[in-house]
């Protein structure tokens, strides 16, 4: 049997899966590896389950590993340099479609949470300062019937943009590298990233991190934001300049930010942690029992294609 290492505890349905393929060790630690557990993982087993966070940069494939291919847990493979791996003879996988759903939810929830300060009324009643009701407290932004602007749109960005569409009667219009055609709902492709922030009331970023996308969301692009527009990020953290967004929030210049993911993951700059116009949530991006087993599921179907086959189901 090939030997299989999966990085950190996967649900155990996921688990049970792969034992019935392969000879499984399965690392205790929620934490990423470590430079060494690296090196012994591309030297010691046949097959890799890595996570985000376990970043096997060109370095970790200077020398020739026995690990044939690295099967990641999740659609975004930026922690993997796969052109690295690629020409040491390594295979990349990933699991598009499987965390679709239920990272367009999380960035409804932000969307909502922080148009509505639903964050900042619940710390007020959690620390006991809640006077009671009055017409005037915490009022927000009306989600319904305004625009949306995605950033994006792929698998995720469609998802987000069809809940905002269909269910809360909200307009879109969305920034996309190539033409995108046949949605289910109506939008409106604008040709300039710049043109999509300045109609925007809410901004959703849904890009891919790459080095094109890296602070894609810069000073610049914060200042053709309204001063009344929101930003969301479920993409990855290095897509925003989070300097420039907490310079932004400061000076006004934005309503408002929702987060799930940073630029230096896991550190969150007290800077944000402390405005109350900022939703904070620790990358519940994909963070159900059923995406998580989905994602494990399909990361072991590529294991078993790609030693059956010479070629995973989700190549990258």
């Amino acid at each position: 049997m090939k030997k299989l290492l999966i990085t950190r505890p996967l649900p155990d349905k996921v688990v049970a899966e792969a034992q019935r393929h392969f000879e499984v060790e399965v690392r205790p630690e929620t934490l990423p590896l470590s430079t060494e557990e690296k090196a012994r993982a591309l030297a010691e087993f046949d097959a890799v389950l890595p996570t985000l966070g376990d970043r096997f940069d060109a370095s970790f494939f200077e020398a020739p590993p026995r690990c044939q291919i690295l099967a990641n847990f999740g659609v975004g493979y930026n922690h993997i340099d796969a052109e690295a791996a690629r020409a040491a003879g390594v295979a990349v996988s990933n699991t598009p479609g499987a965390v679709t759903d239920a990272t367009a939810d999380i960035a409804i929830t932000l969307m909502l949470m922080t148009c509505r300060r639903a964050g900042e009324g619940e710390r007020m009643v959690r620390g006991g300062r809640w006077p009671g009701w009055h017409p005037t407290q915490l009022l927000g932004l009306h989600v319904t019937g305004k625009t949306l602007g995605v950033v994006g749109m792929g698998r995720i960005g469609k998802a987000i943009a069809q809940r905002a569409a269909l269910g809360f009667g909200m307009k879109v219009v969305f920034f996309n590298r190539s033409p995108v055609t046949d949605l289910p709902f109506e939008a409106a492709q604008l040709d300039r990233l710049e043109d999509v922030l300045g109609a925007a009331d809410v901004v959703v970023l849904a890009v891919p991190a790459t080095p094109q996308t890296h602070h894609l969301i810069d000073a610049a692009a914060l200042g053709a934001m309204r001063q009344h527009a929101f930003v969301v990020n479920i993409s990855r953290g290095d897509v925003v300049d989070e300097a420039a967004l907490i310079d932004a929030l400061r000076q006004g210049r934005i309503a408002g930010a929702g987060l799930d993911v940073y630029e230096f993951e896991p550190d969150v700059p007290r800077a944000l942690r402390e405005m109350e116009n900022v939703t904070l949530l620790p990358h519940l991006g994909t963070s159900t029992l059923e995406v998580r087993e989905d994602m494990g599921m399909m990361a072991v179907a590529n294991l078993v294609a790609f030693f059956k086959d010479g070629r995973p189901l989700n190549p990258v």
